[in-house]
C-alpha cells in the first residue's frame, strides 16, 4: 500500500511551513510528492492507516519549528571533582592489574 502527498502542489500548509516540510524532507521528495508505504500486516485498511500515521508523523516532524540554540554552560565543581575521583578509580583498577615484573 502506497499512500502519497503532493507537498510543493498543496495548499493545507501555510507557506512557512510548507517551505520548512520541503527543506526538512529533501531527500525523500520526488518531484515534490512524499510517498510512504505501509506493507506490515495482512489487512490493506490496516497498513492503509499505517502509512497514513507515519505521513503524519512525517509532516509533524518536518513542520516543527527548529529546537532553542544550546547555551553553553561549565560543569559545576562537584561534577568535576567527581569525574576526576573516578579517573583516579579506574586508574588505580588498571595499575593494579598489571604484573609486578614491569
Amino acid at each position: 500500500m502506497e499512500l502519497s502527498f503532493d507537498l510543493a502542489a498543496t495548499s493545507a500548509l501555510p507557506p512557512v511551513l510548507k517551505e520548512r516540510a520541503m527543506r526538512a524532507l529533501a531527500g525523500r521528495l520526488a518531484g515534490g510528492v512524499l510517498t510512504v508505504t505501509g506493507s506490515e500486516y495482512r489487512s490493506q485498511l490496516r497498513n492503509r492507516q499505517a502509512a497514513a500515521g507515519r505521513l503524519s508523523a512525517l509532516l509533524t516532524d518536518a513542520t516543527a519549528p527548529p529546537p532553542a540554540p544550546r547555551r553553553a554552560t561549565r560543569p559545576s565543581r562537584g561534577a568535576r571533582e567527581r569525574r576526576l575521583k573516578a579517573k583516579r578509580q579506574r586508574s588505580e583498577i588498571k595499575r593494579l592489574r598489571r604484573s609486578s615484573e614491569d
